[in-house]
Order: C-alpha cells, then sequence, then structure tokens
C-alpha cells in the first residue's frame, strides 16, 4: 500500500507547489519590479532578479509624501469597520433572536449591498457637497460603513443562528441582562465568525476605488486612488507603482496573518444557515 500511494502522493505535492508557484508568482514579479532600474523593468528577456537593489524606488514615495495615502486607507478601512462590525452585530442579533423586520428583511438587506456603487456615487457626492464632507475622514467612514453593514449584517446573523439559544436562556435565568447576554455569551462563541467577517470588510473598504475616486481631493487620497496618478499618457511609472503596491499591501498581509486561526474556522461556519 506505501508503494502505491508514494508516486501518488508524490504527484499531488508536485501539483499543489505547482499551483502555490503559480499564485505567488505575481506577488514575487511585484516585489521584484519595485526594486528594479527603469532598464530592467523594460528589458528582454525578462531581468528575475535585479542587479543592484534600487531602495530609491521607495525613498521618492517617503519624500514626495505619497505614502501618507497609505496611512488616510489604514485609517478609513479600520474604523469604517470597527463601526460595521459593532452596529452589524448588533443589528444581526436582532434579526436572528426576534425576527426585527420580518422573515425576508434579511434578505433585503443583502439586496443593498449588490447596489454598483458607480450607479450611487454621483447623488452621493452631491449630498456630501451640501454636507461640507467631500475630502474628508467623516464622509468616507460613515458611507463605507453604511455600505458594508448589509455584509455585516447578513454574515454575522448566520453565525448567531448557530450559537445554541439555550445558552442564552440560561444567562438570563442566572441574572444576565439582555446586554450582557449579548456582550458576554454571543460575542466570544460568535468571535470566528467575527473575525473572519471583519478581515473581509477591512479588505473591502481597503480596496474600494469608485467612492474615494469621486469623493476626495488632496487631504484624504487613499491608497487606490494615489496608484492610479503613476499612470500618465505619455508613461506609466513602474518603479512607484510596484513600490507603492508593495506597501499597500502590507496591511492586508498583516491582517490575514493575526486573524488566520479564525478565518479557516469562521468561513466555514454560519453563512450557510438561512
Amino acid at each position: 500500500m506505501r508503494a502505491d500511494r508514494g508516486p501518488g502522493l508524490a504527484l499531488r505535492y508536485a501539483a499543489a507547489a505547482a499551483v502555490t508557484a503559480f499564485t505567488l508568482f505575481p506577488i514575487y514579479w511585484l516585489f521584484m519590479i519595485s526594486f528594479k532600474t527603469p532598464d530592467e523593468i523594460f528589458a528582454f528577456p525578462p531581468v528575475w532578479w535585479p542587479q543592484s537593489i534600487q531602495f530609491a524606488n521607495y525613498a521618492v514615495l517617503f519624500k514626495d509624501g505619497d505614502v501618507v495615502t497609505i496611512w488616510n486607507s489604514l485609517v478609513i478601512a479600520t474604523v469604517s469597520t470597527a463601526l460595521a462590525m459593532v452596529l452589524g452585530t448588533m443589528c444581526a442579533y436582532s434579526i436572528a433572536r426576534f425576527r426585527t423586520g420580518g422573515n425576508l428583511f434579511s434578505d433585503w438587506l443583502l439586496s443593498n449591498r449588490m447596489v454598483p456603487p458607480i450607479v450611487i456615487v454621483f447623488p452621493v457626492f452631491l449630498l456630501f457637497v451640501k454636507l461640507g464632507w467631500v475630502d474628508s475622514f467623516t464622509g468616507l467612514i460613515l458611507l463605507y460603513t453604511a455600505f458594508n453593514l448589509p455584509y455585516v449584517i447578513w454574515m454575522m446573523r448566520g453565525y448567531i443562528l448557530d450559537i445554541p439559544l439555550e445558552l442564552e436562556e440560561s444567562a438570563l435565568v442566572d441574572g444576565c441582562t439582555r446586554w450582557q447576554v449579548f456582550v458576554r455569551v454571543v460575542w466570544p462563541m460568535a468571535r470566528n465568525g467575527l473575525f473572519a467577517t471583519a478581515v473581509f470588510t477591512f479588505v473591502f473598504a481597503w480596496n474600494e476605488f469608485i467612492f474615494a475616486l469621486v469623493l476626495t481631493r488632496n487631504a484624504v487620497t487613499t491608497f487606490p486612488v494615489q496608484v492610479t496618478h503613476y499612470f500618465g499618457g505619455q508613461s506609466n511609472f513602474w518603479a512607484k507603482i510596484a513600490a507603492m503596491s508593495v506597501l499597500g499591501t502590507v496591511p492586508i498581509f498583516i491582517a490575514v496573518t493575526l486573524m488566520q486561526r479564525y478565518l479557516v474556522r469562521g468561513i466555514s461556519l454560519g453563512a450557510v444557515k438561512g
């Protein structure tokens, strides 16, 4: 049996290694471009490893202040994710336990998330002009929170439905208030789903482009918008594009790495509940 399993097991490992290499190659190539000279970037055949590491490609981003846009994205994505998770989890608990809005309310909420941003971006722009929220942290944070709330509510509703109702009833019998039940029982029990949903919500806010493009100018320009500034009609600054892209992916890698143990279990639970 071991002899029979040998070739098959080796083939599976080889296939897994090939898929992994295919998936990681774009990341490797982006990282390498960020350290190359212009001649090496456009060389043919391709230069797989730069002859001299060009840290100047990163230094110019700090010198010109472009990295501030990464801080802007980090603030907007983090705060909007935190607000969406707190408000969305409370709404999801109300829908899951008290059927707030009826049986189809959660479906209606999810349908709002399916609206293409381009459809509402210009009415939102006119509203933000009246409120004075254009090119402000307040405007983008509130907009991203509202846009991600349907997703958070839908996901957290499924995770909360997985929690046995008897646990909450026992806590109520022991003297806990409904709020204490929510904080001490529901939140810890739904922790895996909470972190998994938070990671995806953060990624959605981090990568959002259309709203940020229309609703920002200079003060709160976000990372995705800043990258487009390096594309020109005559030439593209590929070294700056690659360097800024590498810096922009660091927060995502950190978030996924810190939450990795919750993601696998969190993704597979809760969401299949009807």
